[in-house]
Formats: C-alpha cells, structure tokens, sequence
C-alpha cells in the first residue's frame, strides 16, 4: 500500500494541478469534511482528509504524485434530504473539474445516495470511474488560429464517431476517433463541400443512463455530462497517447486546414438525473447549490427534460462552466460553441429566463468567450422555455422557424409566401430589433435531433422503434413528406423525385441569408430508416455511409456546386436587406417579382402561391473587366417552385440586367442555358432556378 503526505496546499487553481514536483487539489462544497481518495493501479484506495478550506473551497498538496494519478472524493455533511441535504460519504464522488477520466459508471452498483428516507451505507467506489491528474505540455507550435468572419460561415454538425466509423480511407484503429476526424481524407471531404467551422455533438465525458444501458444501448449523442473539462475517453484510439492529446492533435490538424472546431455543450443539467438518479459528484459536493430544486426539497426542478437542471445563477455552478468553457478555449483551442437548450443556462430568480442572466452577463464581458463564436439553442422544455430572439448581441442562434417553414414550402403547403420571405432573407423579424446581423440566424433544414435529409423526404412518420421505447420517444411533427410511399422503394420516379426534394431543401438552404448549417452525411444522401431521435444507435444506423454509388456521387457532386456558388459575395451578406440601390450596384439589393417578371405587390404576399421569385443585387467591388470598368457578374435571380406543376416565367425587363445564365437547376433540365432580358423559360415542377447575370451586361438604366 503506498504511503502519501499531505501539506495544506493552496486553494486555486480548482481541480489536480502538477507542479512538477506533486500535485495541488482543490474542490468546491458546502460539506463539512472532505476526503481526497487516491487509487493505486490496484485499486487500493487511501484517504486523505483535506484540513484546509477557503472560502468552501478544500485544498491540499500531495508532494511526489504524478501526471496519471487516479483520485476522487468522499463529501460529510448533514442528511435532510428535505431541506436538499444529502452528504453521504459512502458514495466516491467525481472532480467536476477532472481533467480526464479512466473507467465507466456501472449503473448496478449502490450509486443512489438514500434507502428510501435514509443515507444508504453501501460504498459506490468500485462502480464509478476514477478521475486522472493531466499534465498540459503539448506542442502548440506552428499553430495557426483560423479566423472565419460569420458571414462565410458554414457550419457542420456531426457526430465525431459516426462520421468516420466506416470510412474506407480512415485506418480501422482511428475510426470513429479524434485521429480518424483529423485524417486527410476527412479533411479534404469537408473542405469540398465549402465547410468552415465543424460543430462536433457533444465530446465531454458523460455517464450513459442506466434505463438507456439497460436496454443494451448506449448514449451516443453525449447530452448526458459527467465532466465539463474532459474529453470522453472512448474517443480515443486504441493505441495513441489517449484522449487529452489526441483530442490536441485533431483540433491542430483541423486548424491546419482552415477548419474551425465549434463544441456543442450542455451545461444545462448533469448526468445524475433526479432524485432517483445517482450520485456521481454534484449531489454529493452541493445539491442545494448545484441545482434548481422544488419547493420540496428532496426533488428537482427539470426545465431540460432530463431530471434536473443546473442552477447557473449560483456563483459557483457559474465558475464551473464559466472555467470549463475558457478551459476548452486557452487548453484545447477551440473555437466556439454551441449551446443546448440555452434557456436554462439563462434562468435567474424564481427560474424565469432573463436576457440579462448571470451567464448571458459574464459571457459578455469575459475577455475569453466573448471572442469566440455563441450560438443558442434557444429553448428549453420548462415554462417560456422558447425564446427565439432573445438572446444579446454576442449569440447566434438556431432558428427552428427557417427550418419548419422550409419544410413547409416544400412539402406542398399553401400561404407560405408572407413567412418564406423573412426565413430566406434572414430572419430580420427576428433578429433586426436586438441590432444583429442576419447571420445570427442559424439557418438549417435538419439536424442530429430529427429525421435526416433523405428521411425528411422518405418518410412521412418517425420510426424510432430500434430505441425499444414503443416509438414513444422523439418528434411527431416533422412536416415531412414521404413522395408517395413510406421509406425505401424501387420506383425510379419516387427515387427521383426524393433525390430533387433533397436539392431543393440544400439549395434553399445555401441561397438563404443568415449561416446555413449541414447535418453531417446530408451530402451523402444518409438514412437513419426514419429513426428522429437516434441518440441510442452506436451503429450503423449513426454511422456514415461512405460507400459512393451513381447516386450518392452524383448528390455530393451538387452540394459541392452549391457550396461554390455559396462563396459569392451576393450570398454573403453583411446586413439585412434595404430594398434600395446600394453604393456599390446599379441594383436594389433585394426585389421580389411574379412569375410574370413583375414586382410583387402587397396582396401578393398574402396568396397561396407555390413559389418565390426574387432578385438579389450584386455587391460589385472589386469586379472589373481587363479595362478597368466596373462590371457586374455576381447578381441573381432565384425561383423556387414547390408546385407539383410547371411554373412559366418571364424574366424582369432590361433594367435588372441584359442577359442571364442558369447555373443551378435542381430539375437538372436548364443548366447553362442563357436568356435575354424579358425572356421566357419553365421552371420544372418542385425545382430550383437560379441565373447569374452574365458579366458585363449592365442594366441600362438603373431602376426607380
């Protein structure tokens, strides 16, 4: 048994800290005694009480320990589970600021902290995992920080597991890894649909539910957090340095490319659930403090639909995610995050959502986090939780109205125009008002939580029966349209039809104002068999198919005109929308027309029409012919015709240009065709038109 000394130590930094020369600890509780558990490589646990507290804050120094020591805690304190109490000493509780983690929780060990009203005496200790001091000594060196200006944006959601669990070209050892993300292969791939910032599903260690492991399944999503510092182990390759220094080398590599790495987080709750969930380190270090608690006290307040929610108006709870989140920034380099079911993160007093919550509060003016990129999932599942909009000027935010109302339009639905105009334009009825930009809408047709884009347009209904919940679990609404027959088929005209819905969807999205986002594998036609809520499925139902037959090479082909087209500066926008002749154009920079070349009217926008026309003016500095005359060649004219038939059009007159060039047909019909000015084509049904103005043809005369 080894034999270590203790000294006082010093109460900050939080967590296992090496010097070099041992190791400082320090944790935060409202407990009256706390003991630091040390674990050898056999398992043989020594206790050491911390005699040192400041400021709750517990600290002790155990000089000659070492980077790869295995450590947690054991927490005294009253047991009045009414009042919040439940200090139980016999359950091994976890650092919340560890760094990295060894071993899983065994969800058939003593975890929960009570036999019915009283403490439970059983030792949780040989269930849970150990924590792991870290030392941070990688080589940075050569680094270079990408610094990608929101309006050339394009974001990636994926799964880090699922997008490289099957690739081909990725070594066996480093599929469905950090290093398997970082290969070249991947890379290049991402590059070449115009991918700028990849937002990775949530990475930190996590505890799968015990009803979920039950099951035999496993939370694959990660929205079930047990450590906001460390990345999760399984991530790492079987053979590497493990997962602090490989999750290091991915992100450099990542950065070597150009590429941001965005982390979606969820600070919101943690994985110890309610009151009959169990206690990993929260409940155990300061349940009062930790959580929103109800008016009895032994049970939890749930605004995230998990069992509880972390109360982050408590200075403490604040400090940890606030630490956490600067953690990944200054350690890991990342570059931004996304934040799920950002409500509760912005709930202060009774629980209301305040725009001015201590989180929203410190983010602003934290000279780290207000630098990177913010985005909001603005909701929650507890009263008022949905507060599109409402978010300050720093955040980003998902906006789940672009993506119902796309679905909508294309799905057949009538009375779309009104609602259409602002989603592709923007969103500037939401997000003028609070002086941001359009690109704090982000834009997105689907996600990880929902069907993907080849279900969106296979089926009609979710079909999650894999989760063995009865199919009870995940979304009815999807406003989905299966093309005449629910799931796969062999009918060529059904097949074709759903392989031009998904460009349409992908076309809209990348022609629309404001940040579009692409769920992974959307440009690789990818099913889920209908499943919407695959968060349990570590298979072949999450993972990517990369096999490339005439179909999926062809769908890839398009995304990645779409993402060229994306670069021009028209589709890049500063600022919403005036409706007037800019400095730099002979155009308004936005107009909306009739199918029959005229301006749309008021009563327009209230008719059941299937389509939109509109007009985009080109932003055009810096575009000049060989003799130095401005010239015009990136302004666009863009139908949509979700109708089942044939939509004729006339193009608008001489004054909006002189002669235009297809360059996108989703109906693959028209491509490279060009016309005059006041000419005439059809847009096939369901399909998506857009012309160039040919460089050089100016308008005659610039329009009243």
């Amino acid at each position: 048994m080894t034999t270590y000394s203790l000294r006082p130590g010093v109460h900050y930094p939080l967590g296992a800290t090496f010097d070099g020369n041992g190791v400082n600890f320090a944790i935060y509780s409202a407990g009256t005694a706390v003991e630091l558990c040390l674990f050898d490589e056999q398992g043989t646990e020594t206790r050491l009480r911390l005699g040192e507290s400041t400021n709750s804050m517990w600290h002790g120094y155990v000089p000659g320990l070492k980077p790869g020591a295995l450590y947690a805690y054991r927490v005294h304190g009253p047991w009045s589970p009414g009042e919040g109490n439940i200090y139980n000493p016999n359950k091994l509780l976890m650092d919340p600021y560890a760094r990295l983690f060894r071993g899983q929780v065994n969800h058939d060990g003593p975890l929960v902290p009570n036999r019915g009203p009283e403490l439970d005496p059983r030792d949780s200790a040989p269930f849970v995992p150990r924590c792991v001091v870290v030392h941070d000594d990688f080589d940075w060196s050569g680094e270079k920080r990408p610094e990608v200006i929101w309006r050339r944006t394009v974001i990636y959601e994926a799964h880090l597991k699922g997008l490289t669990a099957r690739h081909p070209e990725v070594p066996p050892e480093h599929r469905g890894t950090y290093l398997g993300l970082a290969h070249p292969a991947v890379i290049e791939h991402l590059k070449s649909i115009g991918v700028t910032s990849v937002e990775l599903l949530p990475v930190q260690e996590l505890v799968s539910e015990g009803f979920i492991v039950k099951r035999g399944l496993t939370n694959v999503w990660g929205y079930n957090t047990i450590g906001f510092f460390a990345p999760q182990q399984r991530y790492a390759s079987s053979s590497g340095p493990g997962p602090v220094t490989e999750f290091k080398m991915m992100v450099k590599a990542l950065h070597a490319a150009g590429l941001e790495v965005i982390l979606d987080v969820a600070p919101n709750h943690t994985c110890e659930g309610n009151q009959l969930g169990p206690m990993l380190s929260w409940k155990g270090l300061d349940n009062r403090g930790s959580y929103w608690l109800q008016d009895d006290k032994s049970k939890y307040r749930d605004f995230t639909g998990c069992g509880n929610s972390l109360n982050l108006s408590n200075p403490w709870v604040l400090k940890l995610v606030l630490d956490s989140l600067r953690h990944w920034v200054n350690e890991f380099h990342v570059d931004g995050f996304r934040f799920d079911l950002a409500t509760t993160l912005a709930r202060a007093g009774s629980g209301e959502f305040s725009p001015s919550a201590p989180f929203l509060t410190a983010i602003h003016q934290d000279p780290v986090l207000s630098r990177v990129k913010l985005i909001a999932e603005p909701w929650d599942l507890g009263l008022d939780g949905y507060r599109l909009a409402h978010y300050p000027a720093l955040f980003a935010e998902w906006n789940d109205r672009y993506r119902d109302t796309i679905r909508h339009f294309w799905k057949g639905d009538p009375w779309q125009a009104g609602e259409l105009g602002y989603r592709l334009t923007g969103s500037s009825d939401f997000f003028k008002l609070s002086g941001r930009r359009p690109t704090a809408s982000i834009n997105f047709i689907t996600a990880h939580d929902g069907f993907t884009l080849r279900d969106l347009v296979c089926y009609s209904k979710k079909h999650n029966e894999l989760n063995l919940e009865e199919n009870r679990d995940g979304n009815d609404s999807n406003h989905s349209w299966n093309c005449g027959v629910e799931g796969e088929t062999s009918d060529p005209a059904i097949n074709a039809l759903r392989a031009r819905q998904q460009r349409n969807f992908l076309a809209t999205l990348f022609l629309s104002t404001g940040t579009p986002m692409l769920n992974a594998g959307d440009e690789l036609s990818r099913t889920q068999r209908g499943n919407n809520n695959a968060y349990c499925q570590d298979n072949e139902l999450l993972w990517h198919d990369w096999r490339m037959t005439p179909e999926v090479t062809e769908h890839l082909a398009f995304v990645r005109r779409l993402a060229e087209l994306r670069k021009q500066p028209v589709l890049q926008r500063r600022n919403f929308f005036l409706g007037q002749t800019l400095d730099d154009s002979h155009f308004h920079d936005l107009v909306w027309f009739n199918a029959d070349g005229t301006e749309m009217q008021q009563q327009d926008w209230k008719s059941p029409r299937q389509y939109m026309a509109w007009f985009l003016g080109g932003d055009a500095i810096g575009m000049r012919d060989p003799a130095g005359k401005k010239v015009i060649g990136d302004s666009l004219l863009i139908y949509l015709n979700a109708s089942a038939n044939e939509l004729p059009v006339t193009l608008p007159g001489v004054e909006w240009g002189a002669r235009w060039r297809v360059c996108l047909d989703t109906a693959l019909a028209l491509d490279g065709q060009s016309y005059a000015c006041d000419g005439r084509f059809v847009v096939q049904s369901r399909s998506v038109v857009v012309l160039e103005l040919i460089a050089g043809e100016a308008p005659q005369s610039a329009p009243a």
